[in-house]
């Protein structure tokens, strides 16, 4: 299984499990939507924290490599699903938060911003859109929730130089909303994930 769902104490947990990157394809985006509308169904989890089992990287996006290999029908199959995915996360009346601890790259950027909020642990990893090297832009809604997020001028600087920013940088920009200790990332966000459990979470939905 490449993502699962589980909830425990009123939270619920999106993990991505696709290493070594948590890069996606068809079927990675199939379990993706699976856990996503699992989520919304489950009453034991209030608020959804969106991770990596991954150390190293949040998600790399796209597996460029099987995507090449696609014929057209193929593609446009894999984006659909990644659009239904992320658009869901949207629209759902819970409040997901994407816990970042390694590179969030492409469309593994896309997923965290569909997110309501986005707390990243300091570390060396990378943010950022590379897709222009590819001769590509963002796929997955970035190109209209990355310009809402910071501004039209600051992401179309990311978008069109494909440059990879710090964890830093992302929160001053205000991709991240938290920048916490490396070691305490998670005990925190869950920590916080709990404090809106009984309130802001019941009020949304």
């Amino acid at each position: 299984m490449m993502v699962g769902y589980h909830s425990e104490d009123q939270i619920g947990f999106i993990t991505l499990d696709n290493p070594p990157a948590n890069s996606y394809d068809r079927a990675f985006m199939e379990e993706l939507g699976h856990a996503i509308i699992d989520a919304a169904g489950d009453d034991g989890g209030k608020v959804i924290i969106l991770r990596s089992s991954s150390p190293k990287f949040f998600s790399a996006g796209a597996d460029v490599k099987a995507f090449a290999q696609q014929d057209a029908e193929e593609s446009m199959a894999m984006i659909e699903l990644a659009h239904q995915g992320l658009g869901r996360i949207a629209s759902i009346p819970k409040i997901f938060i994407a816990l970042i601890q390694g590179h969030a790259l492409g469309g593994g950027l896309e997923l965290a911003l569909a997110c309501d909020l986005r707390f990243g642990a300091r570390g060396s990893y990378k943010l950022g859109t590379p897709e222009v090297t590819l001769g590509l832009l963002p796929g997955n809604g970035g190109t209209q929730r990355l310009p809402r997020l910071i501004g039209l001028s600051r992401a179309l600087d990311m978008m069109i130089t494909g440059r990879r920013i710090t964890p830093g940088h992302a929160h001053a920009l205000g991709i991240l909303d938290r920048l916490l200790p490396a070691a305490d990332a998670e005990a925190m966000t869950l920590e916080y994930a709990r404090g809106l459990a009984g309130g802001a979470a019941e009020a949304i939905g």
